[in-house]
């Protein structure tokens, strides 16, 4: 069982009163929510006990309040961006965002495509939101952004872009995803609303990097692990080391647009009310850290995450190496090496002991089941189903399912759908095991432990398939693999 770090309850109290305080200053507050608003498993990976919808919960204190305003990259839509943790699409991921929030009674007035400079694919998904009657607003790329202040503050600036209607004393800005947008999203309205006469302001959610954490801290190593493909760079806060002697930790991209933000509040009201990027933040989390090495271990394989992930896209040819140097050094700043991966090495040890493609899972007590690549199932098919077994108490050589029912899966695949492995998937496996279930009690029994494996950790020996990966992020394990493909499998 993971050791938890992190107090839930200290947390939501902690910050919930300090974003009340924040919202009594401004008459509208434009609230942006770094990171993810629903499902922040980052943060439950990195701060063992935070729930991942700590954020919701909160917010659902002011729910009278409050709307919600989506932001989407036109750049994301055009690329086909994947959430990692969900395995959808960030498109996808808005209107499932739109759907969760409904239904637990937010008010989501409209969603906003940015940096859009007529992106066929953006046209065509603000035509699905129209089907969907979802108002949807466009924001433009500014030239010289974000250091072109008197360009951004003017009408060919933040001027050009939608203004989007609200009604509400409290927005909350939010996306699927880092790099969306969203603080020039608020930047942009707090200039429309002054043009209207409305007295306006803008705070900051951001869960990392921890403000109040130093600044190699592990938990802010894994948020620059996270956000590698951005180049985010965690760095002391200037502004406030010059405003108030104090030491903090922002990141780049907030730094940068620190003038901004000041240039267009004094255009407001003759002043800005923040002294630095640190104050305009509203983050408690550091506040309710219980246990530091707790944070520290489970941070540094979010960091090891991270880097497999980064090396597996790499070597697919869908990030570039820059991505992967930048992972290598975070490791090195956080003291640590691949080989810390206690389910890596397993793996490579039986694949080595095998001489076939093989796979790990470390169960919750710190057992560790491997499984490799046998005539009737892949690797990660025959380590999940060893990882049940263990669950369930079966003895390894117990047979929970029959070669009379596996092998017509197999002529299946291969007689019929045109397949040439006649190995079966992790989901192939689990249709027989489930199949198996209503005759053999042991199938079972396995079967019952799937809901054991959440939070696990896992690792294969080769780049896994779509499908298998699929099932592994379903089941909630935490799935690496060695940049290396089966053999005479390149380019799967």
């Amino acid at each position: 069982m993971e050791k938890q770090g992190f107090d839930s309850k200290k947390y939501l109290e902690l910050q919930s009163a300090h974003i009340r305080e924040r919202i009594s200053r401004f008459g509208k507050l434009y609230l942006e929510f770094g990171g993810k608003l629903y499902d922040d498993y980052h943060a439950s990976r990195v701060l063992p006990g935070f729930a991942p919808n700590n954020k919701l919960l909160m917010l659902e204190q002011l729910k009278d309040q409050a709307e919600i305003v989506i932001v989407i990259s036109a750049d994301a839509i055009e690329q086909n961006k994947v959430r990692g943790d969900l395995g959808i699409t960030y498109d996808q991921d808005v209107l499932r965002l739109v759907k969760v929030f409904r239904e637990l009674g937010f008010l989501v007035s409209s969603i906003v495509i940015t940096k859009y400079s007529g992106q066929p694919a953006a046209d065509r998904f603000r035509q699905l939101l129209d089907s969907h009657e979802l108002k949807s607003y466009l924001h433009y790329p500014i030239d010289g952004y974000p250091s072109n202040i008197p360009l951004i503050v003017s009408d060919e600036g933040y001027g050009k872009n939608d203004y989007i209607e609200t009604t509400r004393p409290l927005v909350v800005v939010t996306a699927p995803g880092p790099g969306s947008g969203k603080m020039a999203t608020c930047l942009s309205q707090l200039y429309h609303e002054h043009k209207r006469g409305v007295n306006a302001g803008y705070a900051k959610f951001e869960t990392f990097p921890i403000w109040n954490l130093p600044l190699r801290h592990p938990v802010n190593i894994a948020y620059e692990a996270a956000t590698a493909d951005l180049d985010d760079v965690n760095m002391i806060d200037p502004f406030h080391l010059e405003a108030y002697g104090e030491t903090t930790v922002n990141y780049n991209r907030d730094v940068e647009i620190f003038p901004v933000l000041s240039a267009l509040f004094e255009a407001i009201s003759g002043e800005c009310p923040y002294k630095s990027p640190t104050d305009m933040g509203v983050n408690m989390a550091g506040y309710a850290i219980t246990d530091d090495d707790a944070c520290r271990s489970a941070s540094c394989q979010e960091i090891l995450r991270r880097y497999y992930a980064s090396a597996v896209s790499v070597k697919k040819g869908d990030a570039p190496k820059a991505e992967l140097y930048k992972q290598e050094l975070l490791l090195k700043q956080a003291g640590i090496t691949p080989e810390d991966r206690k389910v890596a090495v397993a793996a490579m040890d039986r694949q080595s002991e095998s001489g076939t493609p093989a796979a790990a899972i470390e169960l919750p007590d710190g057992t560790i089941v491997t499984g490799r690549t046998n005539p009737l199932l892949g690797a990660a098919a025959s380590c999940l189903l060893n990882a049940i077994k263990v669950l369930a108490g079966i003895p390894h050589e117990v047979k929970v399912m029959s070669e009379e029912t596996l092998i017509p899966i197999q002529t299946l695949k291969t007689s019929y759908m045109g397949a040439h492995n006649p190995r079966l998937h992790t989901d192939e496996m689990l249709i027989a095991l489930s199949s198996s279930a209503s005759t053999n009690p042991l199938a079972k029994s396995a079967l019952d432990c799937l809901p054991g494996l959440r939070g696990a950790e896992a690792h294969s020996s080769v780049i896994l398939s779509r499908v298998d990966e699929n099932v592994y992020r379903k089941l909630g394990i935490r799935l690496t693999c060695t940049p290396e493909y089966e053999r005479g499998k390149d380019f799967v």
